[in-house]
């Protein structure tokens, strides 16, 4: 038996987002869709749609819940792109509806991976990460290593932070929390401590002989 045919039986500007069409089909909401995607389809209300034609309209709609998704998302925390793009395949979104929507997020100035690595910088070096942790997070989240390197350097400059200082005093007040234990102890528990925080190096080794003692 064949399958019934598909009927646009709605078209009307969507009164919550300006620029967009409620697209009604068999007397089902569809989706909400912008006005300039629909502009080369030639839509007539009251008229069979094309397998061609349905299926772009999916493809639209597809962008759409991928971008509703991703702002959703934005609106929680920011996301570095590629982070964000694997967390919306990981919810089943199309990797092509998802790189499409991404794309329109940018053009609109809602993501920017460097904008995202200097607050990302900024927020966690203020917390005490060291800048190898920093770099290595941005990294695993999918920033270009030239991005991520500029973040943390700045993010160093702009808070007139010397990592070296910063680091002994790190240890300095870590160290006085293991007075307790053993000095072999104490150095173990010291230099993972450290390295968490992103502190690493041969100076990591002579700190540590320094207020280990």
């Amino acid at each position: 038996m064949p399958a019934a045919p598909s009927i646009l039986t709605g078209l009307a500007p969507d009164p919550r987002q300006p620029g967009y069409r409620l697209v009604e089909v068999n007397r089902w909401r569809f989706a909400s869709l912008p006005a300039e995607g629909l502009d080369g389809l030639r839509l007539e209300v009251g008229c069979e749609l094309s397998l061609a034609t349905l299926g772009r309209l999916e493809e639209l709609a597809d962008v759409e819940a991928a971008q509703r998704a991703a702002l959703r998302a934005l609106s929680r925390r920011s996301h570095a792109r590629s982070d964000l793009r694997r967390r919306l395949i990981q919810k089943q979104h199309p990797p092509a509806a998802v790189d499409a929507a991404l794309e329109r997020l940018e053009g609109r100035g809602l993501l920017d991976d460097g904008r995202f690595a200097e607050q990302y910088a900024a927020t966690r070096l203020a917390r005490g990460r060291g800048p190898s942790r920093l770099l290595r997070d941005l990294l695993a989240q999918g920033v270009d290593r030239r991005i991520a390197d500029d973040a943390v350097r700045r993010a160093l400059e702009d808070e007139g932070i010397d990592p070296e200082i910063e680091m002994r005093a790190v240890a300095v007040k870590r160290a006085r929390q293991l007075a307790a234990f053993p000095p072999a102890v104490r150095k173990r528990r010291l230099l993972a401590y450290l390295v968490r925080r992103g502190y690493a190096g041969p100076r990591v080794k002579e700190l540590l002989e320094e207020v280990c003692r």
